[in-house]
């Protein structure tokens, strides 16, 4: 007995002085947090399951290995028929959405640099005219700019027979706007890997090109070195294998265009709307990472003689992205997002195919959602964690 009560008060003092620890009190109250969440997680799937079970439904995700039977307008990037496996039809509807998202980003971010500089414009009736746009554009919603756009499209421009002609190989309705397809042949594997080979040597020229250049001060042409070593290779493989690609031109058959490759009216009226749109908030951030910069910055780079659009790209732009980049990752998690409004007018992204069409077919609402949500996931993280490493290659650092 005494034995017992002289180690009652060691082992309670070892506690205390545990949670006393700030560092184990942290780790203690994180492992604890992450028990009760995967217990809660793991008790919800329990009635899940438990209440499928009494509507007659199993849990699975074997559906995906079967049929789809419907078809898709939209699938440039592999092929698919309405005999593929649902499986397929999420992969379409997936690389839909990723094409959109990375097509809007890259478009809006353009658009939008460029209205957050006009919109400091001296020119008092340009930075006007961008300042009516942003506020037009900003108040309304994002699904009314998509249908106003949808319907331009389809209204506006011809039918097939109709269609815009540019040189017999391009053609612009309400269809679509369709043109050549490149038909790769034998021998194309040695262009592709000259191309690859180019883009390696002109990866580690810019970096030998950098480090001479602040170690000795000589400056080479690394734009024109770099563009003339991609073309040159490529185009020299191009040559000794023969010239191996044909084009698959578009051609009006009957009521519509066969051949060639077409963007569809809906990834039109998507892409512009989701772009044009995002793009106004990035003019803010732009406008307001460009004010956050002390004007004495341009006003010393004028004194170097250096002219208002070489202030703007080599002074005032790097300083103000410490500011920009933040806010910014925020718009591109936006315009990803945003892109699951398309099945408002039947373009086929993921939520259209797999949380759409597959859901109805199938019945398999858990399994569905979860996949849509999966993916938006994974393309928000993908984003934040790019973004995240840009905004830390791009912060100040210190000595």
């Amino acid at each position: 007995m005494a034995a017992i009560s002289e180690t009652g008060p060691d082992t309670r003092s070892a506690i205390a002085r545990l949670w006393s620890n700030k560092e184990a009190r942290s780790v203690i109250i994180q492992i604890v947090t992450l028990t009760l969440i995967f217990a809660v997680l793991a008790l919800l799937l329990r009635n899940v399951v438990i209440n499928l079970e009494r509507v007659g439904k199993e849990f699975s995700f074997g559906f995906f290995f079967t049929p789809a039977a419907y078809d898709i307008t939209f699938s440039p990037f592999i092929e698919y028929s309405s005999r593929s496996t649902h499986l397929r039809a999420a992969v379409v509807g997936i690389l839909n959405t990723l094409l959109v998202a990375v097509c809007g980003i890259i478009l809006a971010t353009i658009m939008g640099f460029t209205m957050g500089v006009l919109r400091l414009s001296s020119n008092w009736l340009v930075s006007r005219m961008v300042y009516c746009f942003l506020e037009f554009t900003r108040n309304i919603p994002v699904l009314l700019h998509i249908l106003f756009i949808h319907g331009l499209v389809v209204t506006l421009l011809p039918v097939p027979k109709l269609a815009m002609n540019f040189n017999d190989s391009f053609f612009l309705s309400n269809r679509g706007f369709f043109f050549p397809q490149p038909v790769w042949e034998s021998g194309s594997g040695v262009v592709a890997a000259a191309l690859v080979l180019s883009i390696v040597f002109v990866y580690f020229f810019r970096r030998w090109a950098k480090k001479t250049q602040e170690e000795t001060g000589r400056i080479y042409p690394v734009f024109l070195i770099s563009i003339g070593a991609i073309v040159g290779l490529t185009g020299l493989a191009f040559l000794v294998m023969g010239m191996p690609l044909s084009w698959s031109v578009p051609a009006l058959k009957g009521f519509n265009f066969q051949g060639g490759l077409a963007i569809r009216p809906e990834f039109i009226a998507l892409w512009l709307a989701l772009s044009y749109y995002t793009s106004c908030f990035i003019a803010e951030i732009v406008r307001a990472g460009i004010m956050a910069v002390s004007h004495g910055q341009t006003e010393a780079a004028h004194a170097l003689g250096l002219r208002q659009n070489r202030t703007l790209q080599l002074i005032i732009i790097p300083q103000a992205l410490r500011v920009i980049v933040p806010p910014l990752a925020s718009q591109y998690l936006n315009i990803t997002k945003n892109s699951s409004l398309a099945i408002a007018i039947g373009y086929m992204d993921v939520v259209a195919t797999v949380g759409g069409i597959t859901l109805m077919q199938t019945g398999k609402e858990m399994e569905t959602m979860i996949v849509v949500l999966l993916t938006y996931l994974t393309f928000s993280l993908v984003i934040s964690a790019f973004m995240n490493w840009y905004n830390k290659k791009m912060a100040l650092v210190e000595r």
